[in-house]
């Protein structure tokens, strides 16, 4: 099969990226709008960048409409944001969490997802969220126009809190407690309790 992404119309190309290119990790992000209202959405576009500035970046993308979601608003209006990671644990609350609320509802408030204050940041963290990073922004690139256009976000890593439950006797992180879900096509996730090695030469 060969694909002209070229002749492709933006939802075409939407799908044969996301059910291509996997698994891809979850951020839960929280922001809050200048008037004081939480929201909390996933996205599975979303990577680290580098460490020198510690740095990580996850899309919202415009919705079918053209429109951009409630993240990207608050996000201008507000620079600040919260990078949750997804355990099996919270799934179904994360899946509940991407639904198209009104503007100004609380995903936090409607699916009853306890919150935990931020340190640095005004968004409120997931408080079952094993690992959360408050991130203020670095920049936003938009790429595109119109329906399913990307507003890359950019976030400066603050601060990391990082649960006791998922570490190791030696402090580290252990994958296999940390038990995250990623994304795959359609409604399919995968657990990241199955794992092996290559040493890398």
């Amino acid at each position: 099969m060969h694909l002209d992404f070229t002749s492709l119309s933006p939802r075409e190309a939407y799908s044969w990226m996301a059910t291509t290119i996997l698994p891809r990790p979850i951020a839960w992000v929280s922001t809050i709008s200048a008037d004081g209202k939480t929201n909390l959405a996933p996205f599975s576009f979303f990577q680290g960048v580098c460490a020198n500035p510690p740095t990580l970046m996850f899309v919202p993308v415009n919705t079918r409409e053209g429109a951009k979601k409630d993240t990207t608003r608050n996000i201008e209006a507000v620079p600040e944001f919260v990078v949750n990671l997804v355990p099996f644990a919270l799934g179904e609350q994360m899946n509940a969490s991407a639904a198209m609320l009104p503007h100004g509802e609380s995903e936090f408030e409607k699916f009853g997802i306890a919150t935990a204050p931020s340190q640095r940041v005004r968004p409120p963290r997931v408080a079952a969220a094993p690992v959360a990073f408050e991130c203020t922004l670095d920049r936003i690139v938009h790429i595109g126009e119109g329906p399913l256009a990307a507003n890359v976000m950019f976030g400066r890593i603050l601060v990391a809190h990082v649960s006791d439950a998922v570490l190791d006797a030696e402090g580290h992180v252990d994958a296999a407690k940390l038990d995250l879900i990623g994304r795959l096509g359609g409604d399919a996730y995968v657990r990241t309790r199955d794992m092996f090695e290559l040493i890398r030469p």
